[in-house]
């Protein structure tokens, strides 16, 4: 279950897990909040219904919101009538266990950010905190990230990272430095920018290139312009598809204020681009070891991240060295080892004994017994699967 089907890194998981499911013989059904009309950023199997509510954000007042979203979802479950349904986001998590009261179905919820960095997440919080305690299970993405949790909710629960996968495309990076991801506080592109412009007199050759919506485009603009970086830092919008800013990426900053588990630095790692990143809670520093597989600096040290970037631009060599090393420690985040989690993950709760491997032969009597209707919900979806 999700908000909506745009360009997220939650949507991106939703759509990948989903496919895994459907290449294990389950039937799924991704069901969002957003409007039919709304364009599909990542691409779902064949096959694969799409239920959009059309409750997007401001649609309604934010209290009468929830209640409509809890609703429409309540009445979309009990169509559908799934054995397991999987939420991811805190807002979703909350609608989704609403939903769920008095349903016989298993829940998940997976928590994608960090929600207690969060402002305006605070009383979705406690509402999350309260509600809890009904899931049959939770996922948290990074070691870290277990801290959000309390006691008795951390006995139910895992960490299952992001599976990162990058498009297969020819990459002609050029001297440019990328950033990507939603333009609001959170991803620090205005922390960027002033590390950019630290190293830009030494180094005219390079340009910086943040891609992405949202609504600090205006501010981030009016950033660039007052540095006098002028055509040097352009923010072009969201890609055409799906990874198609590693294209030109030589090297990739990440300067979040706060994260869940990054998927644009993993899709760079994945890729052999070397990276820069600030070391902020949560996933940076479980994901780069610092010096070999990327560079890290404390988190919103603008001059730190300057510096590991400026020692990254002027090394070649290093570049090389960190890109390959880079690519060879994502594979531990492999899309086929990840995806297994999840479907380990739903087996268990639905009693299976069996091995539930991305691949497998052939079945043998009740202890590869399949899975028989699973619903997941992402930030914008929620996806349903039934054995087929």
């Amino acid at each position: 279950m999700l908000a909506g089907l745009g360009a997220g890194g939650a949507e991106r998981v939703v759509s990948l897990i989903a496919a895994a499911l459907v290449r294990g013989g389950n039937e799924v059904t991704v069901v969002s909040f957003d409007r039919p009309a709304d364009p599909v950023f990542h691409a779902f199997p064949a096959g694969v219904p799409l239920v959009r509510l059309g409750l997007p954000p401001g649609s309604a007042p934010g209290p009468l919101l929830v209640v409509r979203r809890a609703a429409a979802l309540r009445g979309t479950l009990g169509e559908l009538r799934p054995d397991v349904v999987v939420s991811f986001l805190t807002k979703i998590n909350v609608v989704a266990l609403l939903a769920s009261l008095g349903r016989r179905h298993r829940l998940i919820v997976s928590e994608r950010n960090n929600p207690r960095a969060q402002p305006a997440n605070r009383g979705w919080g406690m509402m999350l905190r309260a509600l809890l305690p009904r899931a049959d299970a939770i996922v948290m993405q990074t070691r870290a990230s277990l801290s959000l949790l309390d006691a008795r909710a951390r006995r139910r629960a895992r960490v299952i990272a992001n599976p990162m996968a990058v498009p297969l495309r020819e990459r002609r990076p050029g001297q440019t430095i990328v950033g990507v991801g939603r333009l609001d506080r959170q991803k620090g592109f205005d922390l960027l920018i002033d590390a950019f412009a630290r190293l830009a007199p030494a180094h005219s050759d390079w340009k910086l290139v943040i891609w992405g919506e949202g609504p600090e485009r205006a501010a981030l603009e009016a950033h660039v312009a007052s540095l006098g970086l002028g055509q040097r830092a352009t923010l072009p919008g969201n890609s055409a598809a799906p990874g198609g800013w590693l294209d030109q990426a030589e090297v990739f900053a990440l300067s979040s204020r706060y994260e869940g588990m990054p998927n644009v630095l993993g899709e760079a790692m994945a890729a052999g681009v070397p990276a820069a990143a600030f070391a902020c809670a949560f996933g940076p520093d479980e994901m780069i070891a610092h010096g070999e597989t990327g560079l890290l600096a404390p988190a919103g040290d603008v001059a730190a991240l300057a510096a590991a970037l400026e020692t990254l631009v002027a090394d070649a060599a290093l570049r090389e060295r960190i890109g390959a090393a880079a690519k060879a420690a994502s594979a531990r985040y492999a899309p086929a080892a990840i995806t297994a989690e999840w479907r380990a993950l739903i087996n268990s709760l639905l009693g299976a004994r069996a091995s539930v491997g991305e691949s497998q032969p052939e079945r043998r009597g009740p202890a590869a017994e399949p899975l028989d209707r699973l619903v997941g919900i992402a930030p914008g979806e929620a996806a349903v699967a039934q054995h087929g």
